[in-house]
């Protein structure tokens, strides 16, 4: 099965940009910490996501993703175009279930490595204006122009109707459907009887 490998594209930048959304020297600055992540991650679990008892990860002789650069070339190309788990095995020439594992663990090691070069994602209003250096209101001021831009969805969504997509219900109390009482002697009869 033919895959894509980080060699073949590195050579073209608007291709790899493309890929990516990170241009190659960005790129070769995450491989490093990306990596360290990776290993830290795998000395404690295996691939299948269970805990490490024996032996460390070493890359096997087949292993569809053999260098940190493909590695993490792999999980940005999954997060940039977010493609189905069997397209995605599928480029990189391995099978839905494989993909799938080495997302699960690529996924963490991505977000540890951004982590430790301060470049993860702010997840709160006081985290952004803590990477900013500036006060919660003036942080609230650059989120300010997102909301702008999404109000012609608030305009589209006055014209539906209130009504959330699934109808909510209370939970309900026991069933009304009659029990049968196991107990009674023709249930119990006919339980032991035997059809010929």
């Amino acid at each position: 099965m033919a895959s894509i490998r980080f060699t073949d594209v590195q050579a073209r930048p608007s291709e790899f940009l493309d890929f990516t959304s990170l241009t190659l020297e960005e790129f070769q600055q995450l491989v490093p910490p990306f990596e360290t992540a990776f290993q830290a991650h795998l000395a404690a679990w295996r691939l299948d996501g269970k805990p490490r008892i024996a032996r460390r990860f070493t890359v096997y002789k087949n292993c569809p993703l053999p260098t940190p650069a493909d590695r993490l070339f792999f999980i940005l190309v999954y997060l940039k175009t977010y493609a189905l788990q069997v397209v995605q095995g599928r480029l990189f020439g391995m099978g839905q279930s494989k993909a799938n594992q080495w997302i699960h663990v690529l996924l963490p090691a991505l977000l540890a490595a951004l982590r430790a070069l301060g470049d993860a994602p702010a997840r709160s209003l006081t985290a952004l204006a803590q990477r900013l250096g500036v006060s919660e209101t003036d942080a609230a001021t650059v989120v300010a122009p997102v909301a702008e831009t999404s109000a012609p969805v608030v305009a589209v969504a006055a014209v539906t109707p209130a009504s959330p997509l699934l109808p909510m219900t209370a939970p309900n109390g026991g069933s009304s459907a009659p029990k049968t009482l196991r107990h009674r002697r023709t249930v119990i009869v006919g339980r032991k009887g035997t059809t010929r």
